[in-house]
């Protein structure tokens, strides 16, 4: 076996993998996990690239179906890692639920600019503006990162 960060059966890291797994029913590997949880990522990206590319071709509805459920596969994905209870109590600690509230609100917003008002404009606002709440909602798991992020736009 190897030694290092590419040993992933042999990680302890117990926050990111907990027993607690959505998915430790089935009985997976950590390796297995990690592979569950980048293929969500992945699944959830192509997903959301493609429905991006139906809003710039003009198809509101196939653009707001195929990106929510990017957005929520790639979320999915956590459950690999950490569980869907962990990551539900996480989402909506003091220190992350305003973003994890935009996110939210963000999802739905684009099915309304999609189905009910019809605007691309305002779908693409909304896709902005639910990957800042997304990168920020990231940005809290990694010590100091919002801080230094604040630092950088100047301020404080």
């Amino acid at each position: 076996m190897s030694k290092g960060w590419l040993n992933l059966e042999a990680a302890t890291d117990a926050q990111m993998f907990t027993e607690d797994s959505a998915f430790s029913f089935l009985g997976l590997t950590r390796t297995q996990r990690i592979y569950g949880f980048v293929g969500c990522l992945a699944i959830g990206f192509i997903l959301s690239f493609l429905g991006t590319m139906l809003l710039f071709l003009g198809m509101l509805a196939s653009f707001a179906i195929l990106y929510a459920m990017g957005t929520i596969i790639s979320l999915v994905g956590t459950g690999f890692l950490i569980g869907f209870g962990s990551q539900l109590k996480q989402m909506f600690k003091p220190v992350r639920v305003v973003a994890t509230l935009v996110l939210i609100a963000c999802i739905g917003l684009i099915f309304v600019g999609a189905f009910v008002i019809k605007n691309d404009i305002l779908c693409v606002v909304f896709v902005i503006i639910e990957y800042l709440a997304y990168t920020w909602y990231c940005l809290s798991y990694i010590p100091y990162a919002r801080t230094a992020v604040k630092s950088l736009l100047g301020f404080k």
